[in-house]
């Protein structure tokens, strides 16, 4: 099982790029988990890229969506 540092370091934390297809490490009382779907940075939010629905949990790192 990976451990949270283990998890982390496979995430960037610094700002993201504007309205880029990344896939988000988010963090709960349960422990880290990626989203099952694309999100982007918008108007200042993570955004469902998707459905343009704002993402409302805990982000702790992002990372790049490659095809």
């Amino acid at each position: 099982m990976a451990t949270r540092q283990h998890r982390l370091d496979e995430f960037r934390q610094d700002a993201p790029p504007s309205k880029q297809a990344t896939e988000l490490l988010c963090e709960d009382h349960n422990g880290t988990y990626a989203l099952p779907f694309p999100c982007e940075w918008a108007d200042g939010k993570w955004r469902n890229s998707v459905t343009g629905a704002a993402v409302e949990v805990s982000i702790i790192g992002w990372r790049l969506l490659h095809d």
